[in-house]
């Protein structure tokens, strides 16, 4: 490795980050839908000759890694690779991010007719085709309900955009001008990742970028072994389970080792992959297993492939983190999710001072679609939940966790583009778990449909189960959708994963996301914080009493 100053490497790292970061902002700025230029439901990434991850904007946990096996992918094709050729790709179980929704794009990155990198990016599309619009209900029995599969395929070359593929796309979609934008976007992002990559090659020359991005990758590596010297060896287990869908609900197992500077995750015990769409193919479960290590170990590790370098991970095959192809897997974030719990669950006994309670640790995906003028409509959003509580803080209220980093759908961007009202959004009282430190809270979101009517589908998880608290914390409180509250009407919907539940003008669909579990002996809780919470309408006067032993003379 040829020796460099500190301070270059850490400019040209710094560089490389900056150029992804750019790149996010690109995509989200010249975007078409509310998924991405509001929600930010997008990653960029740049990587080197050899395909290993420099540098990643920090956009979403669940594309950290991701974008790798699209690297690989091209690679292993055979297809021609020429200066100004992109590709892309859809395909979970070939290297095209985690399902089918989130399009991958790759442009390889010549410098005086050598390939230098590689610059990319992952972007959710709100409709890709399949048996329901916005082509992410947790339902589907097979992986060809869920929408368009797109080989991969070169979108670009030095002539221009490839008309075909791009077509192909637009036709399968519900919404082709939004996907051609969207898709345009993606260029955009990747051409500018291009740019900056071939600039700080000029600037400092093509040997010593090699050798700082060797020391970048080594530096991340050397972190993660400092951090796991901290740890205690030995092997540590947990399991969870996911709500029942087909038949019994389905476990999530680790067996967590650390050894010396090694990590290893073991997912045998883990339940059969499943007949819905919660299946999480090998790029989703790495990413989900190198966001929780990192967040526990060592937030601040670069999360480039020197880090990955140092993670074993095995999964059972056929089990439902390594599924067999043509499983569904568009709900695969739920059960990512839950590999994070079980993942953070282990580290609790390794490491208590850090993990907190499980947070509501489920993406509640909802999607409304239907016509309004004439024109077709799909808004998608994610409904945040519960930060589970700290070992020194009580948890956040109303926040995205673990492998979801989705912004809010502001009400107004909501109004202003869809035939939609929306007449509540709250903290839901009670939902945090009891504990000395308290869960954080759920959302509770009311939607009316102002237009003749709509569709509506999802998929979520904790509704059955909740969210466990740690040292005698308490769990926190389940999620659900509930039809016309509070009129004659009402009714709940059976579980979280549902698709084509029609809605007339008039009707409102609420949506209440899980909260989290809380920290500690509930009875160590102050009298003053059960008093603040009381007068800031986290809890009622019941829960201050009956959990917390609250007077109001106290």
């Amino acid at each position: 490795m040829k020796t460099l100053d500190p301070i270059t490497v850490q400019v040209i790292g710094a560089s490389l980050v900056t150029a992804a970061e750019e790149m996010g902002a690109v995509l989200r700025r010249a975007s078409y839908s509310t998924n991405i230029k509001e929600r930010s439901d997008c990653s960029t990434a740049l990587f080197d000759e050899h395909g290993r991850l420099v540098a990643q904007a920090e956009n979403m946990p669940i594309h950290m890694g991701s974008m790798t096996g699209l690297i690989d992918s091209l690679v292993s094709s055979g297809l021609t690779v020429r200066p100004e050729d992109v590709f892309i790709t859809n395909d979970p179980y070939h290297g095209g991010g985690t399902h089918l929704p989130d399009i991958t794009m790759v442009k390889p990155v010549f410098a005086e007719g050598e390939l230098i990198g590689y610059s990319a990016d992952i972007a959710h599309h709100s409709d890709i085709g399949g048996r329901v619009p916005g082509s992410n209900a947790g339902d589907s029995n097979s992986l060809f309900q869920e929408g368009l599969r797109v080989p991969l395929v070169k979108f670009a070359t030095a002539d221009g955009v490839e008309q075909a593929p791009l077509a192909f796309v637009e036709l399968n979609s519900r919404l082709p001008q939004e996907r051609r934008g969207d898709m345009l976007a993606q260029l955009a992002a990747v051409e500018v990742g291009e740019r900056r990559l071939r600039e700080v090659h000029r600037r400092y020359g093509r040997e010593t970028v090699r050798a700082a991005t060797a020391h970048l990758l080594d530096h991340s590596r050397k972190r993660l072994a400092a951090a796991l010297r901290e740890v205690p060896d030995g092997t540590y287990r947990f399991h969870d389970l996911m709500d029942p869908s087909e038949g019994p609900a389905t476990e999530i197992a680790v067996a967590l080792t650390v050894d010396g500077e090694r990590v290893a995750l073991d997912f045998a015990g883990t339940g059969p992959q499943s007949p819905v769409g919660i299946n999480v193919v090998r790029p989703a479960l790495e990413a989900t297993v190198y966001y929780a290590l990192k967040a526990v170990l060592d937030p601040g590790i670069p999360p480039n492939g020197g880090f990955f370098d140092a993670v074993e991970i095995v999964a059972p095959p056929g089990s439902i983190v390594n599924p067999d192809e043509p499983a569904p897997v568009t709900a695969r974030t739920d059960t990512c999710q839950r590999v994070a719990d079980v993942v953070l669950g282990a580290m609790a006994a390794a490491v208590p001072e850090r993990v907190p309670a499980a947070s509501h640790s489920t993406v509640t995906y909802v999607t409304f679609s239907g016509e309004s003028d004439g024109d077709y409509f799909v808004y998608p959003e994610v409904v945040a939940g519960g930060g589970g509580a700290r070992p020194t803080k009580d948890g956040l209220n109303a926040v995205q966790v673990h492998i979801t980093n989705s912004s809010n759908l502001p009400i107004e961007a909501l109004e202003q583009e869809y035939p939609l009202l929306v007449d509540v959004y709250e903290l839901i009282p009670d939902s945090g778990g009891a504990g000395t430190h308290r869960g954080g809270l759920g959302v509770r979101r009311d939607v009316r449909v102002l237009g003749d009517s709509a569709e509506f589908s999802a998929h979520a998880d904790r509704q059955a189960t909740r969210p466990w608290g740690l040292h005698g914390g308490s769990d926190g409180s389940p999620g659900r959708f509930v039809v016309n509250p509070g009129q004659d009407d009402e009714h709940r919907l059976p579980g979280g994963r549902v698709s084509g539940v029609q809605l007339r003008q008039g009707d409102v669909f609420r949506v209440e996301s899980p909260g989290s579990g809380g920290f500690g002996d509930p009875a160590s809780r102050s009298a003053a914080q059960v008093r603040d919470d009381l007068r800031n309408g986290l809890i009622t006067e019941e829960a201050a009493r009956d959990l917390y032993g609250f007077r109001s003379a106290d």
